[in-house]
């Protein structure tokens, strides 16, 4: 049963912190002139309303763009984030919010291409629509694991996918770690970025476990943390595990997460980490 969507949590602070380092994964793939292919594999519904609501419920949102829409100062990475924010609410007002797939899709070049997957039969029609007569994006309906088997390798040699589930189902670890070890197989030189959330402190030692073991080298482990306890709805933070991140990316972060924490923190608590799993070669 999917019972997620992401409309009740969209341009929350994951999602800005999420965005914000997607954002700067692709810049990076974007100097070289080479094309470059994104999968993204838990795509969603590539924009949502923060009008709506769904959106309103909760209104989550208030804590995560919602702190940074309209502030000045910004380094030129949360600028750049912010930008691209900014294409889907040209008249000021903010209303909609980005999910990865448009956010990827505004980076591409021409010779650039985006491969999506969602499962959820109420988030794929919102996806497909965003993206009709798109020669750029593919998308399939379909399990974004399993679609992975014919995904890879693309005729791309850069690129980069995005693991980013719901969290929503029993065995999501395992699956997690068998798309990565089918990734690194059929296209080892892409970058792999994973999104969990916390307080589940077992998938980053469990992860930290796993690949330690295997023959990966350049394992980042990112992690913004917001809440001793619990905040909404459950959530004390969240991060990302990049695999063969580029080059000097630690150095682009190390900066970058105590200036997100800065303008996300809720009081007086907030952690940032940026750790190697695995150094990178």
């Amino acid at each position: 049963m999917l019972g997620y969507r992401h409309g009740f949590h969209a341009g929350n602070f994951a999602d800005v912190f999420k965005h914000v380092l997607l954002i700067q994964l692709i810049a990076a793939l974007r100097i070289k002139d080479k094309p470059f292919r994104i999968i993204d594999t838990h795509a969603g519904a590539g924009r949502y309303d923060l009008t709506s609501l769904v959106a309103q419920k909760n209104r989550e949102f208030s804590d995560g763009i919602g702190r940074l829409w309209g502030q000045s100062g910004l380094s030129p990475e949360l600028q750049y984030y912010l930008e691209q924010v900014q294409v889907l609410n040209p008249d000021g007002q903010l209303r909609w919010y980005p999910g990865s797939p448009r956010i990827a899709r505004n980076l591409l070049r021409p010779n650039d291409r985006l491969a999506l997957t969602e499962l959820h039969p109420d988030e794929f029609p919102h996806l497909k629509a965003e993206f009709r007569g798109d020669r750029s994006v593919v998308i399939q309906h379909a399990d974004g694991y399993a679609a992975l088997q014919s995904l890879l390798p693309p005729p791309e040699r850069r690129g980069l996918v995005l693991l980013d589930p719901a969290y929503e189902f029993k065995g999501e670890f395992d699956r997690l770690i068998e798309a990565i070890g089918l990734i690194h197989r059929r296209w080892a030189s892409a970058i792999i970025a994973i999104w969990y959330p916390l307080p589940e402190h077992a998938l980053s030692a469990r992860f930290q476990r796993v690949l330690s073991t295997t023959d990966l080298s350049g394992v980042l482990c990112a992690e913004l943390r917001l809440y001793a306890d619990q905040g909404p709805p459950g959530l004390q933070g969240c991060g990302m595990i990049i695999i063969n991140p580029p080059w000097r990316f630690d150095e682009t972060l190390r900066p970058l997460l105590p200036e997100l924490l800065g303008h996300l923190k809720v009081n007086e608590y907030g952690r940032t980490r940026l750790e190697w799993f695995a150094p990178a070669p």
